[in-house]
């Protein structure tokens, strides 16, 4: 199943983010080696939010990550909202439907 992580980020977030940033980006690159990370990043102009997708037989995979994250657990993240993501189309979808 695809995962939606998304984050939303605190006022000072490219501030503050290189004191953590190394810690995060080798839990990220943890869980990508493991197979479950597929793609993460902040979104652009604004920087107020980032996104992660994750490949992951449950939710608890992916809340593995959030309890371990830097950004969460330092405040520069202020929120987060995990979904389920019903991929149908493409390479890499969970559930391919072709007409």
């Amino acid at each position: 199943m695809h995962f939606l992580l998304f984050y939303d980020v605190s006022e000072d977030y490219l501030e503050r983010r290189s004191q953590f940033r190394a810690e995060h980006l080798a839990l990220a690159w943890e869980f990508v080696d493991r197979g479950k990370l597929l793609l993460g990043g902040a979104l652009a102009e604004p920087v107020d939010q980032a996104v992660l997708l994750f490949l992951a037989d449950s939710p608890s995979e992916v809340e593995e990550f959030v309890r371990r994250d830097p950004y969460v657990i330092h405040g520069l993240v202020t929120r987060w909202r995990l979904r389920e993501w019903k991929t149908v189309a493409g390479a890499h979808a969970s559930n391919p439907i072709r007409p």
